[in-house]
């Protein structure tokens, strides 16, 4: 019993650790957000003698970040159902048909979740098909590298699915869109939502292509947007901190009830398995 009572305090030891290290930088810029300019100058752990509520006003208004936070919205949102639409189409067709093609194909998919993205490339393809600097072109560029991974993890998920549902659907006269759409579907809840957060967290994350491909300031989401505001206003950290705030707090929000479907989902399939 020794051993294991030793085993579990070293494991919550190492998990207490994990968590204030991921807790004091969100603890940092919530208390810091609230100060004043001279209070929050020098990003300490104290908490602030007044609330500065104006903090956030004054970064929606200088920063823009009511068009940032609408266009992070519309990527983020759009190019997560595309491509978890897609990715659970071509899943479920390349799992229930294994053949040497089907099975070429889905490797040749999955290959770009490690393969790097070639941007003298890309950035050709997006100028020729003049899709560069536009909303549209960042919705189906951030759908196309979602793809490999949602395949990758649905393709898995539609294998435990029973072959029988789809027989018994055929049987009563289902085609293969009615099929996918009112028999498959459904079932793959919990993997399309898993797959959606991660999707959208990284969309809403991303710096990198948005940086490349959108010139337009209109057009910035909000990563590009907190970028823009950290060079003009580097010495208010105070600001600062309410921006970063502003942009993670729709993040943690969606993460949090997109777990409760997650947790919903799975318990409820281990109840009808």
């Amino acid at each position: 019993m020794k051993p294991n009572l030793l085993q579990r305090g070293s494991a919550h030891l190492v998990a207490i650790v994990v968590s204030l290290i991921m807790v004091i930088p969100v603890y940092l810029i919530l208390t810091n957000a609230f100060k004043s300019s001279a209070e929050a100058s020098s990003m300490s752990a104290q908490l602030p003698t007044t609330l500065h509520w104006e903090n956030f006003s004054t970064v929606i208004e200088r920063g823009r970040l009511g068009t940032s936070f609408l266009n992070s919205m519309l990527y983020s949102s759009g190019s997560t159902i595309m491509a978890t639409l897609f990715a659970a189409m071509a899943a479920h067709v390349l799992s229930r048909n294994p053949t040497r093609l089907n099975r070429f194909l889905y490797f040749f998919l999955i290959m770009g979740i490690a393969l790097p993205i070639n941007f003298f490339t890309l950035t050709r393809i997006m100028q020729i098909t003049q899709l560069i600097n536009t909303k549209a072109g960042m919705i189906i560029l951030y759908s196309a590298i979602q793809i490999p991974f949602s395949v990758f993890l649905i393709y898995g998920f539609i294998d435990s699915v029973p072959r029988e549902l789809d027989e018994a659907a055929i049987i009563d006269g289902c085609g293969p869109i009615q099929l996918f759409f009112r028999i498959i579907l459904p079932l793959l809840t919990p993997v399309l939502v898993t797959a959606g957060i991660l999707n959208f967290l990284g969309v809403w994350n991303d710096f990198i292509l948005p940086l490349y491909f959108l010139n337009n300031s209109t057009h910035w989401p909000m990563t590009l947007a907190v970028y823009n505001f950290f060079g003009q206003y580097q010495q208010n950290w105070n600001l600062v901190s309410a921006d970063i705030l502003l942009t993670i707090l729709p993040v943690i929000v969606i993460y949090l009830v997109g777990q409760r479907f997650i947790l919903s989902g799975l318990s409820s399939g281990a109840v009808k398995g």
